[in-house]
């Protein structure tokens, strides 16, 4: 087990025992424990009541964050012709048709890059590469809206502030929702939204309890855990 600093060992220290957070609680504590000598990246991992090996209980998508996640993201386009001088207005860092593929596929570009973006006449072409891609998530799905006619909405969206997740094998779904400079209301509108789209993507055949666990974290601190069973917003005040 690796030796914990001083400043994690106390952070952890400040997290109660066996006790689950209301989500703005949780955000709070966060932004108290989770401090460091740089402006750290706050993730959420949220576990789902799904069983991946299923097909139809895959549970895949993207959502655009309130407040996009704090930095900017390397993009990706595979396309030609009209679609590539769309693409590069909208801000795509790269850009390129069959030469860009084999490039990609080789493994180059891919340190930094963030999301990789295709036109459906490329995806054939690009799906050889999934052995290299899909461990990454950089390979272009429908369903997130990565493989479009629309190259410049994507561009556009991805640079906002628009996350991609999938449901792992254990049913867990790991997203970004931004830095912790951030305010806990920016983070807990982020948070909200991408849960929103994880009910609203529930598969119908799930059983169960769906929102099983939650909790956020940043790079340097412990987890705080979240109680999915209570709202995301504290009631108001009467």
């Amino acid at each position: 087990m690796p030796k914990r600093s001083r400043r994690y060992r106390a952070a952890l220290d400040r997290i109660e025992a066996d006790t689950l957070y209301p989500a703005p609680a949780a955000i709070e504590l966060l932004k108290e424990i989770g401090g460091a000598a740089y402006d750290p990246t706050v993730d959420t991992v949220i576990r789902l009541g799904v069983d991946t090996r299923q097909a139809d209980q895959m549970v895949r998508g993207a959502v655009s964050l309130p407040h996009g996640i704090g930095r900017t993201v390397k993009v990706a386009v595979v396309t030609g012709g009209e679609k590539a001088a769309q693409a590069r207005d909208a801000g795509a860092d790269l850009v390129g048709g069959e030469e860009l593929v084999e490039e990609l596929g080789a493994g180059k570009h891919l340190d930094g890059l963030g999301a990789v973006i295709a036109t459906p006449d490329m995806m054939g072409k690009l799906g050889r590469y999934g052995k290299v891609l899909g461990p990454r998530n950089l390979m272009p799905n429908p369903k997130s809206g990565t493989v479009t006619m629309d190259v410049a909405k994507a561009v556009s969206e991805i640079k906002a502030g628009r996350v991609e997740f999938r449901a792992d094998r254990n049913g867990n779904v790991h997203a970004v929702i931004g830095k912790l400079s951030f305010t806990a209301e920016q983070l807990l509108d982020n948070y909200a939204a991408l849960l929103d789209e994880l009910v609203r993507l529930r598969p119908s055949s799930a059983k169960g309890r769906y929102l099983r666990s939650a909790g956020v974290s940043t790079s340097t601190s412990p987890g705080v855990p979240i109680d999915t069973s209570a709202p995301v917003r504290a009631t108001a005040e009467a």
